[in-house]
């Protein structure tokens, strides 16, 4: 209840929050690399993408082919859909994190930017510059999303 106030005194729309595209990082962030004796290696992100399509493909196929398909399926099949886009924007945000066949945990989007070596800090905050000054750059607590 004091969420939907919130949004009200701030004339934030709840639509806001929820997505209805998903974003697809251009092809120059989620490399694939070919290696020694022509194997493909691809970024973590790639087979995140690749869980969400093909979940979502079955999803389409459900719904379309058979009139019949139970409703319990399809909502199976929805929940399947949303916990892959949850695990692509942030890997671990439900239950365990996903893991590939060596038991490392994928990187997911918000791995990808967040933190030191994340996209904004590397390629955004970290030009260098002759003659400047070094900060640190930290989140204002007192400031308001707008």
């Amino acid at each position: 209840m004091e969420l939907a106030k919130h949004f009200i005194r701030t004339n934030i729309e709840p639509e806001w929050m929820v997505l209805c595209l998903l974003p697809v990082l251009p092809p120059e962030l989620r490399l694939i690399i070919q290696i020694d004796g022509g194997k493909l290696m691809s970024s973590d992100i790639n087979e995140l993408y690749r869980r969400v399509i093909y979940r979502n493909n079955t999803l389409t196929d459900l719904l379309t082919t058979s009139r019949s398909t139970p409703g319990e399926l399809v909502m199976c099949q929805e929940k399947l859909v949303q916990e892959a886009v949850d695990t692509l924007l942030d890997n671990g945000i439900r239950r365990q994190p996903m893991r590939d066949g060596h038991n490392k945990v994928y990187k997911s989007f918000s791995d990808v930017i967040e933190g030191k070596e994340g996209r904004f800090c590397e390629t955004l905050l970290g030009k260098r510059v002759d003659y400047s000054g070094r900060s640190v750059i930290v989140v204002g607590s007192s400031l308001s999303l707008h």
